[in-house]
Order: structure tokens, then C-alpha cells, then sequence
């Protein structure tokens, strides 16, 4: 009976060392054997009571670790870093009520806890089973040739090396982390544009970045997302053909995955690698002078546009926007669409009455977010005539078709499709305004914030789609860039790193400056 509680408490430890951080199938992560499983065990026999705190709080962080690294791959498509994403907790949990509704999230919140309080009592046997036994001399002898020879079995005779390289690789992401910071605040303070002449001066119109909720190369790359986006990218192209603009398109690749949309704005702006929420916070203390700032600076009203907007946002003051209009502020009063407060439609319809009233110079450059593409995806919306808006409440039975996320998310196909249709509409919606103001364009460019999450995307790369359209005497400077004719990129377009556009853009739609 001792050996049977013996073998039964080492097989409780060996499933939390086995515990993978990535998904992989249950029976191929059960049947490895955990090089460290023999001198844990040891250290219990020989050290007890104190061996059993060290071993219990070792095993606690090294599960926490890995269950946040599957939650973040799964989510997002990168491991969890302890100090730059303790503050997506909050998000993330407001992204599950939408997606989930509350009561669905409380059940999983409380089976979460439960399992936790389960594993805690399972380990504290498990520990206590083997630290509280009496070892004879003879018997810890025993023990200590036999962990040295299970561990140089385990070491010479499988593939996988345990949870060591692990453990390693993530203290040298978090010291790679803290390096990263010191490196951008000293890069945010080392600026070769910050006062350099006649950036943006060849710009006689309206700018307008217009960044799509989650439009990334899935919409190229994969048959069932490129199946259903590649028609309407080219359609539009025709049509925009027809009425005189221009277009250019490449590839960019983003600082995020999945979600944190933010960083993605930033790094653009910036010009600079802003991965994560720490990097942003010190860009932001660090005044370093972004797109808006420049474009500020030569003689533009600056402005955000910001439908997902809907508490205090005190960043905005150091963004260099002189106007912010968030979700309360752009005159909607129909009903959301379950976390996305209003199609994409009336949120460019509100830029142009809000921002864009013909009322004359000073041109504006202005940050578009549209979020219709953001998930849960359901429902989504259809293009109206643009004369058709009014306050939103014309959108009111759309709002309310179709089945709930938290019946559609049941389903992982019927999550991609939803994702497929809500890219689709909001590029349908982005052409057809550009269409609306052939006439007198603005310079609109169009792109991607993130791919969604790997598993939506069915494509775990960081690129997403750029598109220059507008006049041809602004659009073919873009040509240097290495921007292609078109709205579609060729197949295999190398991704430029997303941080490298404020300054394209600033010498590129500037006067002649020393090149960088």
C-alpha cells in the first residue's frame, strides 16, 4: 500500500512537470518522461518539510508560467511575459464576457478556480506523501543511485529535455524584457526627424489612416479567408481604377498578434518597436514625437477617430492629436454590435461630418480605428447607401440578426466564417468610401492593425496588408518604398517591419532630406 501512495504521488508531480506551454495533444505530453521527476522526488525524501515548501512553491510558478503561456499562444500567439502583460488580464476578461456572456464566464471562472484549489490539494499530498515518510540511511542511498540513474537515462535516452531549457529561455526573456525598456527610452529620445525641415510638405489634401480591425496576409495566404477577400479587393480595384485614384499595396509586419490593437497604432506612428505595454507606457513618457506630432508641426489638423473608445483615455493628450472623438462622440445611436459600438460605415460617415466638412484649410491627418472586423465578429453589419445613415438606428435589425457569440463561438469554423465576413464587410466599406470621394480624394492609408489569433487566422505570421489610395502624384511615391500597383501585394511580398512607416512617410511626402 506505501508503494502504491508512493508511485501515485510521484505520478501527481510528474503531470505538472510534464504540463506543456504549448498546445500539443494530451497522450504525447503524458507519455514524456521529466528528467527533473527523480531529484524532486529526492529532495523531498532528504530535505522534508522544508524540501516540500521549496518543491510546492517551484512547481505553483512553474504551472502558472505554462498555463499562461497556453492561454497567450492560444489568444495571442506569443508566450506570456511577466512584465510587460499583467495588464491584458483585465482585457482579456472583457473580451470573454462579450464574446461569452457573464453567467457562461462565471461558471468557467469558478471550474477555473475549483481545478486550481484541486491541483494545489493534489500537490500538497503529493509533496507532504513523500517529504513526510522516514528514510533509513539505507533506503536514501537507494534513492540517490536511483535518481542518478533515472536521470542519465532520462538525459541520454529521450528527446525531450524537461522543464530546465524552459525555465532558462523565460528568465532570458524577462531579462531581454528589461533590457528592451532601457534600449527604447534611450531610442524614443534619439530622434533624427524630430526637427527637420519640410516633412509632409508635398501633402496638399487630407490624410486619412485607416486602420482595419485584424486584416493581416490570412486574407491572401489562406484559401478560406483569400477565397473570399481577394474578389472584393480586386473588384474594388477596378472600380477605383475607373474614377482616376491610384493605388499601391505591400506587406507589414505588426508588433502583436491577436489582439492590443494599441501597439500596433503606435509602433506606426512612433517609429519605433513597440511590442509591448511596457515599451508603449515609455514611448509615451519619453515625448517622442510621433506622425501626429509632425504632421501637427506642418501646419495639420490633427485628429482620432476612435469608435472603441469608451472610457477616459488620458494617453491621447501626448499622441499629438488635437481632437479625439471617441465611441460617445461621434453621434450613434443605434444599437452596438455586441462589443463593436457601431459599424464601420457610420464611423467614416462621422469623419466626414465631424472632421471633414469642406469647411477648408488647414487640411486635416487624421487616425481612423475601425473596429467591425474586432471579435466576436457577430453580427455583421451591411454597406448601406452612404445618404441612408442618419443617427445608426437604420442599423438596429442587423444589430440583433443571427445567432449570439456565445453560440457561434461554440463552433470554431463558424468563428472563422464570422471572421471571413466581418473582413470582408470593412473592406467593402474602406473601397467604397474611398469610391464615395474620388472626386477630391483624400490620401487614405489603409491597413491592417494585427492578424486575429493563430487558430482564427489559420496563419501564425505577424503580416498584415497595406494600401496607399488617393491622388497618382502622392500614391507613386510609395513606388520607392517598394509598395506594388494594386490592392493586391504579389504572392510572397516580403513583410517590411511596421516601425519603418513614420519615417517613410515623413521624408517620403516631405522635401529632400539626408537619408537615414
Amino acid at each position: 500500500m506505501t508503494a502504491l501512495r508512493l508511485l501515485a504521488a510521484a505520478f501527481v508531480i510528474h503531470l505538472l512537470l510534464v504540463l506543456p506551454p504549448a498546445p500539443m495533444p494530451a497522450a504525447q505530453a503524458l507519455i514524456r518522461l521529466s528528467p527533473e521527476l527523480p531529484l524532486i522526488l529526492l529532495g523531498l525524501a532528504l530535505l522534508g518539510r522544508w524540501g516540500r515548501l521549496l518543491v510546492m512553491a517551484a512547481l505553483l510558478l512553474l504551472a502558472v508560467q505554462k498555463i499562461a503561456d497556453l492561454a497567450m499562444i492560444s489568444a495571442l500567439g506569443r508566450p506570456f511575459n511577466l512584465l510587460t502583460d499583467v495588464t491584458l488580464i483585465g482585457s482579456g476578461i472583457e473580451l470573454l464576457v462579450d464574446a461569452t456572456g457573464g453567467w457562461r464566464l462565471l461558471a468557467m471562472t469558478a471550474g477555473v478556480a475549483a481545478a486550481a484549489l484541486a491541483t494545489g490539494a493534489a500537490l500538497w499530498w503529493a509533496t507532504g506523501v513523500w517529504a513526510r515518510r522516514r528514510w533509513p540511511p539505507s533506503h536514501r542511498l537507494a534513492l540517490c543511485l536511483t535518481a542518478a540513474l533515472a536521470l542519465g537515462a532520462a538525459w541520454l535516452g529521450q528527446a525531450w529535455p524537461g522543464n530546465g531549457p524552459y525555465v532558462l529561455a523565460r528568465a532570458e526573456v524577462l531579462g531581454r524584457t528589461a533590457q528592451d525598456l532601457r534600449r527604447i527610452r534611450q531610442l524614443a529620445a534619439e530622434d533624427p526627424l524630430a526637427d527637420a525641415p519640410g516633412l509632409l510638405s508635398a501633402i496638399d489634401r487630407d490624410v486619412l489612416v485607416v486602420f482595419v480591425e485584424s486584416y493581416g496576409r490570412a486574407s491572401f495566404d489562406v484559401p478560406f479567408h483569400a477565397g473570399r477577400h481577394l474578389p472584393t479587393l480586386r473588384r474594388a480595384e477596378s472600380r477605383l481604377a475607373g474614377a482616376g485614384l491610384a493605388m499601391r499595396s505591400g506587406f507589414l509586419a505588426a508588433p502583436t498578434q491577436g489582439g492590443q490593437s494599441w501597439l500596433s497604432h503606435a509602433t506606426f506612428a512612433n517609429g519605433l518597436w513597440i511590442a509591448d505595454q511596457a515599451s508603449h507606457a515609455a514611448v509615451l513618457a519619453s515625448g517622442r514625437q510621433g506622425l501626429f506630432h509632425h504632421a501637427r508641426r506642418a501646419g495639420f489638423r490633427t485628429a482620432a477617430v476612435m469608435p472603441a473608445i469608451t472610457r477616459p483615455w488620458p494617453e491621447a493628450a501626448t499622441m499629438g492629436f488635437d481632437r479625439v472623438l471617441a465611441a460617445s462622440d461621434l453621434g450613434y445611436r443605434g444599437l452596438p454590435f455586441n462589443w463593436v459600438t457601431m459599424p464601420d460605415q457610420f464611423t467614416l460617415a462621422a469623419t466626414d461630418r465631424l472632421l471633414r466638412d469642406g469647411a477648408g484649410p488647414p487640411h486635416l491627418f487624421a487616425q481612423v480605428a475601425l473596429i467591425s472586423s474586432h471579435a466576436p465578429w457577430v453580427p455583421v453589419p451591411d454597406l448601406l447607401p452612404w445618404d441612408r445613415l442618419g443617427d445608426g438606428r437604420v442599423f438596429d435589425p442587423m444589430a440583433v440578426a443571427g445567432d449570439p457569440p456565445e453560440v457561434v463561438w461554440r463552433d470554431r469554423d463558424r468563428v472563422r466564417a464570422a471572421y471571413r465576413d466581418a473582413v470582408d464587410y470593412s473592406l467593402s466599406t474602406v473601397m467604397d468610401y474611398a469610391l464615395l470621394h474620388a472626386g477630391d480624394p483624400p490620401l487614405m492609408i489603409v491597413l491592417g492593425d494585427h492578424q486575429p489569433a493563430p487558430w482564427v487566422a489559420q496563419d501564425g505570421g505577424p503580416d498584415v496588408a497595406i494600401h496607399l489610395i488617393g491622388p497618382p502624384h502622392l500614391v507613386d511615391r510609395a513606388a520607392e518604398w517598394g509598395f506594388q500597383p494594386g490592392l493586391v501585394p504579389a504572392e510572397g511580398s516580403t513583410a517590411m517591419p511596421m516601425d519603418r512607416m513614420r519615417d517613410l512617410i515623413l521624408r517620403g511626402f516631405g522635401g529632400k532630406l539626408p537619408q537615414a
